[in-house]
This record gives C-alpha cells, structure tokens and sequence, in this order.
C-alpha cells in the first residue's frame, strides 16, 4: 500500500486544490450544445495534480458542477416530462472494454459532434496531465500518457489510468451513479499479459490495484446519493461469461485482497458467484465481511440468468450482467433500463386491505384476494405514472455505449422494489392465525389496535409482536404469504409496457423505503409500533424473535426470484465478535455457499459493533474510517443521518 497517498486521502490534505466555478449558458443553446460547453469549460477549469509516488493519477479539483437548466426551465421541463431522480443519466455500464482496447480517437471517428467535442476536450485534459508529469520528473506517467487515451492501453497500468481518465470524465460530465461493469473480465487480459512477461509480481500487481482503489476515493464526497456514500462505484467480480466460462482470476483475488488492505468504501464490490463456486473463493469474500466492509454483495448467476431471460433478454446479454449503483441487474454497452425508477409499499397494501375489505372478508381466502388486487391497483398507479421519460443528454456518455442513448438501448425496462416484504409477510400470518383460524382477536380489535398504535387493546401488542409466526424462522405459515406477495407483484406487472417501449421488472430491494415507506402508514398487524422502520431490502423485522441464520435463509429462498429479478439482497448483520476466531470465516462462507445452493438470488452481510457505533455516534472524530453497509452501499458511519446510524445499530445481530 502507498501509505503516504493513503494518509494524505484519509486526511483530505487533497481538498485544499478544490475550488468553484462558474460557467454561463446562453439561454438559446439546446441541452446538447449546453451540456458540451459545461464539458469542455469543467475540463478547461481542472487544475492537473499529481502526487507524489502514486501510480494512478486525476483528482476533482473543480468541487461543483453547475446546472445548465434554471429553475424556472427546469420547472417548464417537469411540466411536460417525467423526470427520473435528477434528471440525468445514472446506474448505466458503458463499454470500457471497447474504449480502453482501441483508444478515444477510435471512438472519435463514430461519435456525433458533440461527442467529438467532448473527446477533444477529455483529451486536451490529458496533455495537461502529461506536461505537469514531465515537469515533476514522473517519467512513468508521461510513458502513460503518451499512449492513453488517444490510443488503445497496451499494458495493465496504462489500461487502470485509461478507465480513470473515462470513470472521472463520466462523473465530470454531470452523469452520476457510475459503475464500474465486469471490471476482472475486460481488464485481467492486460494483467495476465504483464505477469506472463514478468513485469510484476503477485505483490508488486496488489500495490498498483490498490494505488487504483485508492483513486476511486479521492474525489468520492462530491458524487451524489441519498445520503454520503450512496454514490454507485459499483464493481463486479466474477461469474460466468457470454460462453458460460467461469470468470474469476488472478485480477478477481488482487481487488478482493486490495479491498481488505485499504478498509475504504470505495468501489463497492459485487461478487458473481454459482453453483460451481468453490468454497475458497466465498472465504476471500468473507475475509471482507469479516473487515466490516458490508461487502462482497454476492449474485447468484444461476438465478439471475434464469430471471433476465424470462424477461426477454438474450443469453449473451443475460450472461454479462453487471450490477447498477445498489443491487439492480443491468446490462453493459447495450442496456438503458432504468432499474430504480419506483417502488411498491407490500405493507402500504396490507395497511389498505386492512382498513377497507377485512371487515368484510369472511375467509382469509377472500382477504387474500383483496390483497392481490390492492398490488394490482398499485402497479396501475405507480406505472401510469411514469410517462413521457426524459433525461439531460450526455454526448459522452452517448460516445461511450453501443447504443444511441438519447433514443433508449436494445433493452428500456424500468425496476420497481418491492418494500417492507417481512412486516407484510408477518402481518398477513398474524390476520390469518388470530382473526380467522383461531378467532382470538375480532378484525374490529385489530384494527382499532392498529389504528391507536396499540394504545387500545394493549395485550394484543406482545402477542402479535413476539409470539405470532416470523417470516425469517422457516415457518410455512409465514413464509408461504411471502412467496404470494412476490409472485403477486411479478404477476401484477406482467404484459406492461413502458413508454420507452421496454417492460417492468419487480425486485426485492428498498433503498431508502425501508425509513420513506414506514412512515406513509401508522402501526401495523405485525406488532409493529408506529414510525418503526421497515427491514432493509429482503430481511426479517427488526424486532422479530428469529432463530438463527440458517433458518432465515431457509426463509428467504422460497421464492421463485427468477420472476421477481430487479434484484434485492436478503441482509444479514452478524455480530463483528463472531468473527474473533478463524473457524468462523469458514462457517460464513458455508453459510453463503448454502444461501446460493439453495436458489437465493442475492445476499449482502453486514459485521456490525453496536458499543462502537454508539462510541461513534458520541465521538465522530474517533470513528472516521468506520464502515456499514446501508441498503446497497457501504458509507462511513459517522457521515450518515443519525436516522440511518439508528437502524444499522436496531437490525438483528447473529451467530453461526
């Protein structure tokens, strides 16, 4: 590891370099011809720093990105269009491959005249780089940029700055979320031809990948998300290819090893894993748990694949799946699906069937019916609500996909997560076994309970919240309203059509719904209290009394992903003191291999300290370095809202 970079990082001493901007747009440009001057003028403004001894080079130095639209045109803009997040392109997977193998001036030739001018301006940025290197005496660097990236990289290192100059381009562009594809795939063919050669060794290899990770977070505080963090550096590592051939490598070992060396959140790595995954590579992944990182997040190819071709995706395509900002499954170079674009509240629905048909409902059959049409009027709502997309234009963005992005890719579905899976599942066996088999709670109670947060009829409240069946303790009873829910809600967007001309795909994700979804409804039939959170993603209550995590995986793979593949990780948090003793790290990883044997379809963990994230919370200077997982992302805890602190510390901690 380059310590001296990796202090001079952790301390921020870069950020004394930053500095604002200002650039003025002439109210006739177009969004195109705007979005291009900004291009140029941000790269024009950039200031080339270099330091000392890293390997890796291109920092931020211009800290904001002004808006080309004001508020009133973006006011007359949302009047006509539905605007996705910010309005501009983001969770997208261009094709490094391509770029970095032939070179800027390769796509040069192909690009319109925009995308010409942002080349030109990308690499009028380079130069400068390469001037500043010669005037430090970095001769390794201008040997670099003599060749990146007005041509294709030769060799590992000048591939990793060519992916660095196009990574920060794209953030620099205004585009956000940006991922980072199937990193070991398209760049382990420049490593295997240096080590063949004998440029590096194992360890001298590891020392240039974490100088690389190190770049991913020198600028990562200005990249925008929910919360700091959320800002979509997300890599895959792993899997099988467009043949079906095992991916993993050499390159795959070095990012996992330079990940737990570095202990930063910067990239988020995802791990593509099967049913032939052997067992070592599931403890490299839990070697990273086990730092506290909350990742690898792993992707079962077996499912996953399954999933994208039900949906229409071609196998080739299905096969070289890469994962968006989170957890979502896009497709590289050709895909444009917005995977994030709405989400549908499962409790919201119970919350709805509760208060409107169960007084009415003289079976369960029939409440059960009135649930599945409550998620099909939802679906009408949510979908019909998403007409006449737009987004800003990106020309290079545009110059980088193998698609004309402005008018959609070979794939246009849009992703809608299916929130609070455990607080509806719960509530739905707590109707069932109560109301209607055992008769001992009257469906006036329940809901005057509900409706008084649990104020009236105060013994129905530990009953329904600790003694009822949990989804999360492989109980049929629950676990079954599960498996209804979800294949309700793939059912309910079934036969849609988009108005990008591409489908709907239901997930199992909540990004931040698990707090914003919680708080559209009061106390629910679970037992839970009023302004209770949800579970994150795909996990059991916060309060339930599970048995272990061998019985929550049992849970959590009785459904039938394939049909509900946006994507959406069952997660699970593990006490850090679990981890004292080497033998865990193999029951972890047995613990991952038996999730995906079993037909889970994505799973994240988490190894949480609750007495050091309170120390945290009370003494922030202490704790800077100190990673969670949130939802689909690490964060450094003490940057987070106190709101999300909170619910890291209430998740359930467990055992193996």
């Amino acid at each position: 590891m380059n310590k001296n970079l990796y202090d001079h990082i952790v301390e921020k001493k870069h950020h004394k370099y930053r500095k604002e901007i200002e650039i003025t747009f002439d109210k006739n440009m177009t969004p195109i011809e705007r979005m291009t001057h900004r291009f140029e003028k941000m790269c024009e403004a950039e200031t080339p720093v270099i330091f000392e001894n890293e390997q890796i080079c291109y920092i931020r130095t211009i800290k904001n990105i002004p808006d080309i639209f004001t508020e009133l045109e973006w006011a007359d803009i949302k009047s006509k269009h539905h605007i996705h997040e910010l309005g501009y392109l983001s969770n997208l997977s261009p094709n490094y491959e391509d770029v970095i193998k032939n070179g800027l001036l390769a796509k040069y030739e192909k690009a319109d005249e925009y995308g010409k001018r942002c080349i030109d301006a990308i690499i009028k940025l380079s130069d400068r780089y390469k001037e500043q290197a010669k005037k430090q005496g970095r001769d390794d660097i201008v040997n670099v940029f003599d060749r990146v990236p007005r041509y294709g990289a030769t060799n590992f290192r000048e591939a990793l700055q060519f992916f660095r100059i196009i990574h920060f381009s794209l953030w620099l562009e205004g585009n956000y979320h940006n991922t980072c594809g199937r990193f070991d795939k398209y760049m382990y063919p420049y490593l295997k031809v240096d080590m063949e050669k004998g440029v590096y060794t194992e360890e001298t290899a590891l020392g240039l990948v974490e100088d690389f990770f190190l770049s991913f977070n020198k600028d990562s505080d200005l990249y925008v998300g929910v919360q700091q963090g959320d800002n979509g550096q997300s890599m895959v590592l792993g899997g099988i290819d467009e043949n079906g051939n095992e991916v993993f490598n050499l390159l795959s070992r070095l990012c996992l090893k330079a990940s737990e060396n570095l202990l930063m959140i910067d990239p988020k790595i995802n791990l593509r894993v099967n049913k032939n995954t052997p067992i070592d590579v599931y403890e490299l992944g839990t070697r990273l748990t086990k730092a506290g990182l909350g990742f690898p997040q792993y992707s079962n190819d077996d499912v996953v694949v399954e999933g994208l071709l039900k949906l229409g995706y071609d196998l080739e395509d299905a096969r070289n799946y890469a994962i968006a900002a989170c957890w979502e499954f896009i497709i590289p170079k050709v895909g444009a699906d917005v995977a994030n674009i709405g989400a549908l509240s499962f409790p919201k629905v119970i919350d709805k069937c509760l208060h409107n048909d169960l007084i009415n409902c003289n079976t369960f059959e029939e409440f059960t019916e009135c649930v599945k049409q409550e998620i099909n009027k939802e679906a009408d709502v949510i979908c019909n609500s998403i007409q006449n997309l737009w987004f800003v234009p990106s020309p290079f963005m545009n110059a980088m996909m193998d698609c004309n992005i402005y008018e959609g890719g070979k794939y246009n579905n849009f992703g809608i997560h299916g929130t609070g899976i455990a607080t509806a599942t719960d509530s739905l066996t707590a109707i069932e076994k109560y109301v209607y088999n055992e008769k001992t709670i009257s469906k006036q109670e329940l809901i005057e309970a509900v409706d008084s947060d649990f104020e009236k009829h105060t013994e129905i409240l530990p009953i329904l919240r600790y003694e009822a069946p949990k989804m999360g303790n492989d109980e049929d009873a629950a676990d079954e309203k599960a498996v209804m829910l979800l294949k309700a809600f793939s059912d309910s967007l079934k036969g849609r059509t988009n108005c990008r001309g591409g489908i709907f795909r239901a997930g199992t994700g909540s990004a931040m719904y698990y707090l914003w979804h919680a708080d559209e409804i009061g106390a629910s039939a679970d037992g839970r209290r009023k302004e209770e959170p949800f579970g994150t993603n795909f996990s059991a209550s916060l309060f339930a009394k599970i048995k272990g995590p061998f019985s929550v995986i049992k849970s959590f793979t009785k459904p039938d992903f394939s049909e509900a593949i946006n994507g959406g990780p069952l997660t699970l948090e593990f006490a850090g003191s679990m981890f004292e003793g080497e033998e865990s790290i193999n029951k972890v990883a047995t613990l991952v291999k038996a999730y995906v044997d079993m037909g889970g379809h994505q799973l994240q963990l988490n190894a949480v300290n609750t007495a050091l994230m309170k120390d945290a919370q009370e003494h922030p200077e202490k704790h800077r370095q100190l990673v969670v997982r949130i939802w689909g992302w690490s964060a450094y805890f003490v940057e987070l809202d106190k709101e999300y602190q909170d619910h890291v510390m209430r998740r359930q901690q467990y055992q193996v």
